[in-house]
């Protein structure tokens, strides 16, 4: 019987282009239900796939609290969820829900 091998799943390995990282997000935010933890660690997955390191000097903060705030295991400040989606080269939109 041959063995099979699984490997993890790694989404940040799949975020190429800055227009697939707006729809993951935008993906990730229709899903959230109102964690911001579940949204920090999309954010987290984005920054990955863009460059820890050159996404936390974009964004003013360093690399070791970035990891911090966008590992899904608390909920950042919104300034610094702010400063990270700046530096993602995103930006935050508002729309009128539906009733």
């Amino acid at each position: 019987m041959t063995q099979t091998v699984t490997t993890r799943y790694d989404v940040a390995e799949h975020l190429r282009t800055p227009e697939e990282m707006a729809a993951y997000l935008e993906a990730c935010l229709e899903e959230a239900d109102g964690d911001a933890a579940f949204i920090a660690k999309a954010l987290g997955d984005i920054a990955r796939a863009k460059g820890m390191s050159q996404v936390a000097r974009d964004a003013g903060l360093s690399r070791e609290s970035l990891y911090k705030a966008l590992s899904g295991d608390r909920s950042p400040s919104f300034d610094t969820i702010l400063k990270v989606i700046g530096a993602l080269g995103l930006k935050l939109h508002a729309e009128a829900g539906h009733s």
